[in-house]
């Protein structure tokens, strides 16, 4: 089984270096092959485009915010000085209303006390009227002078004329009480409208506070994410390590974002190997396996069927055996360092190639050609366990 090193953990690998802005690079911290450790700058980068150039972008960006606080606050003021109008109109409305009900009322009165004289000028002049035809009659009789007769048609035009001005005051107090109301209704009009202005104009006082709470949330974001950019001018190290393969060199080339700059490789390495095995050899790889590694460039001699005996060879154990077919056909199984067996040479490195050595039972010669032909995988060895490693069990 072929395979090649790698590394236990994700976080160490070879990290890639990647600017995190655009921008031109104005000062180096390393060169290929420094080690450093995590949080060392690497290199500073100035700013190249237009819309963060301004040296003072981030206090400018502050002033706006505090001049949309400030336009906020007036509005908010605003807002206060409208609910006082508001209860001034609504106030200044019952109390015309109030009064005009009074006027109403006191004209409603009158108008009684009208009509009541309009009844007793009605009696009046209907008893004036009876005399005034007995008068004349007695005038045409004879009976009484025509003095008398004067005297009497003189009482009854004078009970007609009352009669007639007090008609005269009970249809104006009538029209008074009609203008009253007409008023009253265009009072209550006058006031809707005057209230219905105030409130359209405090709702856009505060759809204005709205917006301004809006537009402050805004620039605050960019304030932050202007403070958050400045910190980005400077590449810093994700991890201990050695740089290599410097993408870029010399002082004011520009770096697209996320553009790769080098790799850090990491110092410690909890080393593992990735070995690739056949399909048909797969449901016969568990977890806790024995595998014996020959690592390139370490010489090996191997006995087939005496691994003890075996030289440059390294035991292995499988830990993780992945249940998806790899883009070469096979699936891939992990394999770590033994800590109870010789332990790996330390001069191996990531990438290096390695063969992977699984045991095999024995089998009849018969029962190896019948495997072939049928294409079955073979038989491989497995440790038996004692009684008394199930006891420690």
């Amino acid at each position: 089984m072929r395979g090649n090193v790698s590394t236990l953990y994700q976080d160490q690998r070879p990290q890639q270096l990647n600017s995190p802005i655009p921008g031109r690079i104005l000062k180096w911290y390393v060169k290929n092959g420094d080690h450093v450790k995590k949080g060392d700058t690497l290199l500073q980068l100035a700013e190249v485009k237009e819309d963060y150039l301004d040296p003072m972008l981030v206090e400018r960006t502050q002033q706006q915010v505090k001049a949309k606080m400030g336009v906020r606050d007036y509005y908010q003021a605003k807002v206060g000085t409208t609910n006082s109008q508001l209860t001034a109109l609504n106030a200044g409305r019952e109390l015309k209303v109030s009064q005009l009900k009074v006027k109403i009322g006191q004209l409603n009165n009158k108008l009684a006390g009208e009509e009541a004289e309009l009844v007793a000028a009605n009696n009046e002049l209907k008893l004036s009227e009876d005399q005034y035809n007995r008068q004349k009659k007695m005038y045409d009789d004879g009976f009484v002078s025509l003095t008398q007769f004067q005297q009497r048609n003189v009482s009854f035009q004078n009970a007609l004329a009352k009669k007639t001005a007090i008609e005269n005051k009970l249809a104006q107090t009538r029209q008074e009480i009609v203008s009253i109301n007409i008023e009253q209704n265009a009072a209550i009009q006058d006031y809707r409208e005057k209230v219905s202005k105030t409130e359209g104009e405090r709702f856009q006082s505060m759809g204005q506070i709205e917006g301004s709470t809006g537009d402050i949330a805004k620039l605050e974001n960019q304030v932050a994410n202007y403070k958050a950019r400045r910190g980005l001018y400077f590449v810093f190290a994700s991890q201990d390590g050695q740089v290599v393969s410097l993408n870029k060199a010399g002082i004011g080339e520009i770096l697209k974002d996320t553009e790769s700059i080098g790799t850090i490789v990491p110092n410690k390495v909890d080393y593992a190997v990735e070995i690739y095995v056949k399909p048909v050899d797969l449901p016969l790889l568990k977890n806790g396996q024995t595998v014996m590694c020959i690592f390139d460039g370490f010489p090996a001699i191997v006995f087939s069927g005496w691994p003890n005996s075996s030289y440059g060879t390294f035991t292995g154990k499988v830990i993780a055996i992945e249940n998806n077919i790899s883009p070469n056909g096979l699936f891939k199984a992990l394999v770590i360092e033994d800590p109870t067996e010789k332990p790996w040479p330390p001069q191996i490195k990531m990438g290096a190639g390695v063969q992977g050595i699984a045991i095999l039972n024995d089998v009849p010669i018969w029962y190896e050609l019948w495997r072939n032909i049928n294409g079955f995988p073979p038989d491989y060895y497995t440790v038996k366990t004692t009684s008394s490693d199930e006891k420690a069990k």
